[in-house]
């Protein structure tokens, strides 16, 4: 992904739930970032390089919720416009979900919830795949930020990545530039605050203390920003996704 005219459109659902340490990654090489915002109209930009990608994170509402919330049918459009075009693509959450729908698997409610942080169990292609900084060393593996009561099927064609107990299909990945992750390796430790506030009402109704995912927030989370900073810069470089 090396070109001169670099841009990183992304679709943000929540005012916190931003690009988090993916912000400097992307800086750092170069990119120009432009940001749409719930409810917003995104368009497919007229001109395209090879190097542009899109990046659409999550938010706590349903693929399928486009009654209430009718901006999805605008995001879901530019989702398939853009896996249309080939260019790369990472989906975080609802955006995972959002980029599974667009491939033609189901997305459904569980009632149940996964939230805070726990490791991952890859497989064997997730561990020959850029999540592999994930593993950990000696068999230790990186506990990373779950949030969601959602689950998709895998597409077809596509390559399961990872795994938890209570849900199966945490990661895929489609060809060399598609990558769809349940969980947050995005969101930064040293603000996880914001969305302990932002989700009050969701903690609250689903009976978890705040105060477990601070403290899981400090112990894993320096941890965790460098696996994650070395899992988005081997998709940024062009890494595989899965043999």
């Amino acid at each position: 992904m090396t070109d001169a005219r670099k841009n990183a459109y992304v679709l943000q659902q929540l005012a916190f739930e931003d690009l988090g340490i993916l912000e400097p990654l992307l800086r750092e090489r170069g990119y120009s970032i432009r940001t749409w915002e719930a409810g917003e109209v995104p368009e497919l930009p007229s001109q395209l390089g090879p190097a542009d990608l899109l990046i659409v994170l999550g938010g706590p509402i349903g693929v399928y919720e486009e009654e209430a919330y009718p901006f999805l049918r605008e995001e879901k459009l530019l989702v398939r416009q853009w896996l249309d075009k080939d260019l790369a693509i990472l989906g975080i959450c609802l955006g995972a979900q959002l980029i599974a729908e667009a491939l033609g698997a189901p997305v459904t409610p569980t009632g149940r919830k996964e939230i805070g942080y726990a490791p991952l169990t890859l497989t064997p292609a997730g561990a020959s795949s850029v999540l592999a900084p994930l593993a950990g060393e000696q068999g230790e593996p990186v506990p990373v930020l779950h949030w969601h009561g959602d689950e998709f099927a895998i597409p077809a064609g596509a390559k399961r990545l990872a795994e938890t107990a209570g849900f199966p299909n945490q990661a895929f990945s489609v060809g060399e530039k598609v990558l769809a992750l349940q969980f947050h390796l995005e969101a930064d430790y040293q603000r996880i605050e914001r969305w302990l506030v932002g989700h009050a009402g969701e903690l609250s109704a689903a009976g978890i203390d705040p105060t477990t995912i601070r403290e899981d927030a400090r112990r894993y989370g320096p941890r965790l920003a460098v696996a994650a900073g070395a899992v988005f810069n081997g998709w940024l470089d062009g890494g595989t996704l899965g043999d």
